[in-house]
């Protein structure tokens, strides 16, 4: 597997997740499977993570340049063998696309780098490796190239987020190495710039996604982002897998970074952990209302759009909001203010922290959900687990995790709104809030939200039958 995200990274993000349990998932079956990432600062400096140099070294061409290749290995917490690629000019640096908001000038030079590394380490990997699945833009060049040098890998590209494409100027074509015939309409080329995402979905044996609305939204004009008239013409070779959610880490039931445990029938602990989540982010206790949160990219196709507006209004009443997320400086400002406006109420946390990211999932009583894009919602999967009951804005996945309640056949568990808007979430957000008036039948709905599985497994079942129409049904796929 090939991505630009993954562990041993620290921060919220659906693709790290996946990184994380997919792999695993499919260890567990008996799969051989391997993931190449860049090995970035903050990698490099996590002392805590166990890496040893491969001893292999790879001299790769982008453009008239040479750059070498260095390659360290570890292993994922789930055990998974992890290729970590060294270019210290491209990865040693704070992010990983970008800082403060802006993203890095040189962002096609580095991930086409990253492409060719991942490939030539590939080529060097015994047993000879039959698939290779990219995840995302940033390694979506790897099935273009796979074509163009006659390589025998079968590829398989998942999009986690459509939005983002990896288009730069037309110029960075020259990066490639590519013949120029790769850029033209059937190619690489789009409106007159090169696309990694729009290579990929040409270039991949098959193609996924992590739901079936999504799938569906994305051949859409209003949610596929410019490529849906490619997606539709390539729809044949798409299809779609729900993530799944990782129970080994998120299950308050055996929740190491929890104060307190708790299952659906023995749920004290909640209240424990709601109480040490107001007390650790010095909010006021006992509130009448619930306690909102979320653990979340702070970006406007995460719904902040719709949501700052409703923030002073949600705050005027005797409740309490935990943000946790990085993003958008205009929307974290935003945030920062809030938090100085209602000191006691609101309390907004930048950086992110892997401990307090549990305490938020197990004290919360309300997940906000006002996204305006969620192709999978992982999130949603886990505010379900710790008893977190969702106000979501219905798209991508959400309606596969999230069931509507429903007061006159005592169905559901969350509270839907279907506009994108700030009034339709508001009025999502009401009838929560009278809902959480009735303890007695907010637990019931708790304790029907926590009955919800979505293991992985049977995503990774899927996954295998992706692999194996590929490289024939004899054997097991090594990815």
């Amino acid at each position: 597997m090939v991505s630009a995200e993954g562990p041993p990274l620290q921060r919220a993000g659906a693709l790290i997740d996946v990184m994380d349990a997919l792999p695993t998932a499919l260890r567990a079956r008996g799969n051989e499977v391997s993931v190449a990432l860049p090995l970035y600062r903050e990698i490099r400096e996590n002392r805590a993570f166990k890496k040893k140099n491969t001893g292999i070294a790879v001299d790769v061409q982008v453009g008239d340049k040479t750059y070498a290749a260095q390659y360290l290995e570890g292993r994922s917490p789930g055990g998974v063998q992890l290729f970590l690629v060294r270019c210290d000019e491209f990865f040693d640096r704070g992010g990983i696309y970008g800082e403060r908001g802006q993203p890095y000038e040189d962002n096609a030079t580095r991930f086409i780098f990253f492409c060719k590394a991942a490939l030539e380490l590939s080529r060097r990997l015994t047993p000879q490796v039959q698939i290779l699945h990219v995840h995302d833009w940033a390694a979506a060049l790897v099935p273009v190239f796979v074509y163009a040098q006659g390589l025998p890998f079968k590829t398989v590209l998942t999009i986690h987020h459509l939005a983002e494409q990896g288009s730069f100027w037309g110029l960075d074509f020259r990066l490639t190495n590519l013949p120029e015939q790769f850029f033209t309409l059937h190619g690489v080329e789009f409106f007159g710039r090169l696309n990694f995402l729009k290579g990929g979905i040409l270039f991949a044996n098959k193609i996924t996604t992590v739901s079936e609305y999504y799938r569906r939204e994305i051949q859409t004009p209003s949610g596929g982002c410019g490529l849906d008239g490619v997606l539709r013409e390539n729809a044949h070779r798409l299809s779609a897998i729900l993530d799944g959610a990782d129970y080994t880490r998120w299950n308050p039931g055996s929740d190491r970074l929890l104060p307190a445990r708790y299952d659906a029938k023995r749920l004290r602990g909640k209240q424990v952990c709601r109480a040490a989540l107001l007390k650790e982010m010095k909010l006021a206790p006992a509130p009448g209302g619930p306690v909102f949160g979320m653990v979340t990219r702070v970006v406007e196709e995460k719904g902040f759009e719709i949501l700052v507006p409703l923030r002073d209004r949600l705050l005027w009443d005797d409740v309490r909001l935990i943000i946790l997320g990085e993003g958008d400086p205009a929307y974290e400002t935003a945030l920062a203010v809030a938090a100085r406006k209602f000191p006691d109420k609101f309390a907004y946390q930048r950086d992110y922290d892997e401990k307090l990211a549990h305490l938020i999932e197990a004290g919360m009583d309300i997940s906000l959900i006002p996204s305006r894009f969620e192709p999978a919602g992982l999130s949603a999967m886990y505010n379900l687990k710790y008893g977190a009951l969702p106000v979501a804005r219905v798209t991508g996945g959400i309606q596969e995790i999230i069931e509507d309640y429903d007061p006159t056949t005592d169905s559901g568990y969350g509270f839907l709104c279907y506009e994108y808007s700030s009034e339709a979430f508001w009025d999502a957000i009401k009838r929560a809030r009278q809902i959480f008036r009735d303890q007695r039948l907010w637990t019931k709905l708790m304790k029907r939200a926590m009955a919800r599985n979505f293991s992985w497994d049977a995503s990774a079942q899927r996954y295998e039958a992706v692999y194996r129409e590929l490289v024939g049904a004899t054997g097991e796929a090594a990815a």
